[in-house]
């Protein structure tokens, strides 16, 4: 070997090393009605365009309706507040019709449910004929327990695991080509922030990983959280899934949640990242956490990789999304954005992410 195809070999294992990196777009959003559909246009647009993206293909929808439709906050609609927008699915959705995707499938673990998502949604206050009619072939499912699925999907962590060599999972979470994370612009108790990477802590099965999924087979009528065996690990997983790799776990839920955050997105990986902030809150991810209080930043985060974005997100709150444990907002957890870059998942470097629209300067709302 050469001594230049020898720096060439080195330069391209470097280059294969580096996290990932993709653009992330910032834009001003005032309301969840006047001009929401064109904000969002011009978004997609700034990162390639949604058409590349979904024509033709089944895209698989997670939102983020954390804890249950009953606990509001300040007696205010749960759009504005900890849930995702139903005007916000709806647009995407109607976007991502006009640009051709197939089948577009709305998902989440339903809070202590194994129902039907149209009722849980229905119960949150959303019109759901209307997000049905928002696109041909629009579909939900609630993924708390084997839904509409025959079996549940073994989704794999490719290379080394935090916490968990594999999930099981609904299968809406394989059956799809397209997978899509609408999260909040927040912050949680547990993760510091919560955003599109922690969003898919709700994509567990409370059947296989609640605290009262069956010992040995899922319990398909899930009635509580995940608490005990994934924030705790007071309890295992029901041992028809994989084990977690430890012997003996760590029971602190901040080291424990961000690293099963990560994996997750190891093995279900994000292709478009859509964080609504256009009205919000602050200092917890619902209302059962002390101190939360509005905040309306008045703005849409997005981008095509989910580490980028949550990191552009993070600073956008007026945080370091490189700071360490100790460090606000990550006071009493590990940072999910840095494992997940160690992970390879993405970069958490802000000079190496593009940010189109606004600036992170511009876009900037301090949620301390």
């Amino acid at each position: 070997m050469t001594r230049r195809e020898l720096l060439g070999l080195t330069a391209a294992l470097l280059a294969r090393s580096q996290p990932p990196a993709a653009p992330v777009v910032i834009a001003r959003a005032e309301s969840y009605t006047a001009g929401l559909e064109p904000v969002l246009s011009t978004v997609f647009d700034q990162l390639g365009g949604l058409e590349r993206l979904v024509r033709g293909k089944t895209v698989t929808i997670k939102l983020n309706l954390t804890g249950s439709p009953a606990l509001r906050f300040q007696g205010r609609p749960l759009g504005v507040t900890h849930y995702t927008h139903p005007n916000i699915a709806g647009v995407v959705a109607q976007l991502m019709g006009k640009a051709g995707a197939r089948r577009i499938r709305f998902v989440e673990s339903c809070w202590a449910s194994g129902g039907p998502l149209e009722e849980y949604l229905l119960d949150s206050g959303w019109n759901v004929r209307s997000l049905q009619n928002a696109a041909p072939g629009v579909e939900f499912e609630n993924t708390n327990n084997l839904g509409k699925g025959k079996r549940y999907s073994r989704l794999k962590v490719p290379g080394r695991a935090y916490m968990y060599p594999a999930f099981d999972l609904n299968h809406s979470y394989e059956d799809t080509d397209v997978f899509v994370s609408i999260a909040k612009l927040k912050n949680h108790d547990t993760c510091g922030v919560t955003l599109s990477l922690k969003n898919l802590f709700g994509i567990t099965p409370a059947s296989i990983y609640g605290d009262d999924a069956g010992e040995q087979e899922p319990n398909e009528n899930p009635t509580k959280g995940r608490a005990e065996s994934l924030h705790f690990a007071r309890r295992r997983v029901s041992r028809s899934a994989p084990q977690e790799i430890s012997a003996t776990p760590n029971p602190d839920p901040g080291y424990r949640v961000p690293r099963i955050v990560v994996d997750l997105a190891a093995a279900r990986p994000v292709d478009l990242a859509i964080i609504d902030g256009i009205e919000t809150v602050a200092g917890g991810e619902g209302p059962w956490v002390e101190g939360l209080r509005l905040v309306r930043p008045g703005l849409i985060i997005a981008g095509l990789n989910p580490v980028c974005t949550d990191a552009v997100a993070t600073a956008v709150m007026g945080y370091d999304p490189r700071a360490g444990r100790g460090t606000a907002p990550f006071r009493q957890c590990d940072n999910t954005i840095l494992l997940a870059e160690a992970a390879g998942l993405g970069t958490a470097d802000l000079s190496k992410i593009e940010v189109r629209g606004l600036t992170i300067e511009q876009a900037k709302y301090p949620f301390s």
